[in-house]
């Protein structure tokens, strides 16, 4: 009796490890090779829509840029140079999008009187890396992009960033646990904690509901990737942002929740503005509202004396 006591305790046992070992597998899998859009459907989108003219874009004075990651890869940006001036936006993108997707803000920001640098995260377009970390790795290598396009433009030159969903939040981590090179920063639709950010996930489409699930993919995230989403969160650095930031949310986004930005508006001790639009859906605040978009960021430049009252 006591043999097959220990038997089927160790049976239990070994089943449950080996399911708990394919469900942190299947999770991490999840989240470091989240599946990407196709570029050419997010080309074909946005030309499309008209967010993005081929033709400017062809015609546009511009440089080619491949930036050393500290991680170990390439980075592929491009400098956009429209105009005589050395004020200039950095733009990135979100998670499974490339710098296609950062070409409707290049233009916004050219009315405004910058030049931009748009970007392909890691994994993602034509730069290297393996694995998507969600602002992890990704404010290393924006702070590599920061370095480059500082070289070019000089050190009394405004620069600014301008990030939109995870690209928002590595924009929030960059600025909040590196020393600052920008001059201001614009965070649309940013989540406040990853870890929260993939608990509000599961919730709504999986039966995955408790923070053990979580618990156990961190285990194996940090034994694949080398961190844990508890070390992605931009409600822990924002306090340390000295330099003026737009936040930017939709109302009507069900995927990143507007009570993320309210929450890291509220955290941010100064020098901060929120715009909450009415219509959008998750990082279409620009696109359902672009009159306004650009109103509001001009209100804001101009506030903060980045550029001239037109």
């Amino acid at each position: 009796m006591k043999r097959r006591i220990v038997y089927i305790t160790g049976l239990i046992g070994s089943v449950t490890t080996a399911l708990l070992s394919i469900l942190g597998f299947v999770a991490t899998n999840r989240l470091m090779y989240m599946k990407l859009k196709d570029s050419d459907v997010i080309l074909k989108r946005e030309v499309g829509a008209k967010r993005f003219d081929e033709h400017w874009y062809e015609t546009v004075r511009k440089e080619d840029l491949w930036i050393d990651s500290p991680n170990g890869y390439p980075l592929r940006a491009v400098f956009l140079k429209p105009l005589d001036t050395k004020k200039t936006v950095i733009i990135c993108h979100g998670v499974t999008e490339n710098k296609i997707n950062s070409m409707k803000y290049a233009r916004l920001f050219e009315r405004l009187g910058f030049n931009s640098v748009v970007y392909d995260h890691r994994r993602h377009g034509d730069s290297g890396g393996k694995t998507t970390s969600f602002g992890y790795y990704e404010k290393q290598d924006l702070q590599a992009i920061v370095h480059a396009v500082r070289e070019q433009i000089g050190s009394e030159a405004i620069l600014g960033i301008h990030g939109e969903s995870m690209g928002a939040a590595t924009t929030i981590l960059y600025g909040g646990e590196f020393e600052e090179e920008a001059d201001f920063y614009i965070v649309d639709c940013p989540f406040s904690d990853f870890s929260e950010q993939i608990l509000h996930i599961l919730r709504i489409n999986t039966p995955l509901r408790s923070r053990m699930t979580l618990r156990i993919a961190n285990l194996f995230l940090k034994i694949r990737d080398g961190y844990t989403t508890t070390l992605v969160s931009p409600r822990e650095v924002i306090r340390n942002v000295t330099k003026p930031m737009l936040f930017i949310h939709s109302l009507e986004d069900d995927f990143i929740l507007p009570e993320m930005t309210k929450e890291l508006y509220e955290l941010k001790p100064d020098r901060k503005r929120m715009k909450l639009f009415e219509k959008g859906a998750h990082a279409k605040s620009f696109n359902e509202n672009p009159e306004a978009y650009e109103e509001t960021l001009q209100r804001f430049l101009t506030e903060y004396h980045l550029i001239n009252p037109s």
